[in-house]
């Protein structure tokens, strides 16, 4: 599975994990900080809409040697 750091405000570590992957798009877990807790959410995300992220910086996908370091 892989991760993709989201592009927020201020100093938040909100990322995104693709769960599974559909003909039209992602099954997705979406993580967000808010003040001290995790909001967890489970959506759809559309090809075309993931591709459009991708190409102007919303998701940066997050490299394993990162995901070890975030989990430490």
């Amino acid at each position: 599975m892989k991760s993709y750091s989201l592009k927020s405000l201020g100093n938040k570590n909100d990322y995104m994990t693709i769960l599974r992957e559909t003909d039209e798009g992602y099954v997705i877990r979406i993580v967000r900080d808010l003040d001290g807790y995790d909001d967890v959410q489970t959506d759809f995300l559309s090809k075309e809409l993931f591709d459009c992220c991708i190409r102007t910086g919303y998701l940066t996908e997050i490299k394993e040697e990162m995901k070890i370091a975030v989990n430490a």
